[in-house]
């Protein structure tokens, strides 16, 4: 149910992400099998935030909170992980894409990371590009689409 704060449709901008995914890895510009993840993507809070639960194949597992912060025009989301990570990103709709960026600091330091969610006929892809210039150059640390869930 949507509540009467979250009624504007930019709080609507990335409801095509919203579902029960498989998760693969896209190599030479096609998805790679098998699944390496399974994402659920849920809207929470009367429809004013959405809450991801991302769980890989080999024991990696995060979650995220999203929310339009529409006081600032602008998506927030706040990521951790069973690593430890923790990604503070904001951004907008950039045409039909929702853009954010954000730093993580890990071992090397401090990177700059740019994630682009987008949908696409069968599914929605992420790609997310890092940069340790403060986006000088950048580099594709995930590239992967998220297709409807193969009930099994």
């Amino acid at each position: 149910m949507t509540s009467n704060y979250c009624k504007a449709p930019q709080f609507r901008q990335f409801d095509f992400w919203l579902g029960d995914w498989d998760t693969f890895r896209i190599k030479d510009e096609k998805p790679a099998t098998p699944s390496v993840a399974r994402n659920h993507v849920t809207s929470i809070l009367g429809g004013c935030a959405l809450h991801e639960v991302y769980a890989r194949t080999d024991g990696y597992s995060g979650e995220s909170f999203t929310i339009y912060d529409a006081s600032r025009n602008v998506w927030h989301q706040s990521w951790v992980s069973n690593q430890g990570e923790l990604v503070v990103a904001e951004g907008t709709r950039e045409g039909n894409s929702i853009v954010l960026s954000g730093h993580i600091t890990d071992a090397q330091g401090v990177q700059l990371q740019r994630v682009t969610w987008f949908p696409v006929k069968d599914g929605v892809r992420e790609t997310c590009l890092g940069s340790r210039d403060n986006g000088k150059t950048w580099t594709v640390l995930f590239d992967i689409l998220f297709r409807p869930h193969a009930a099994s």
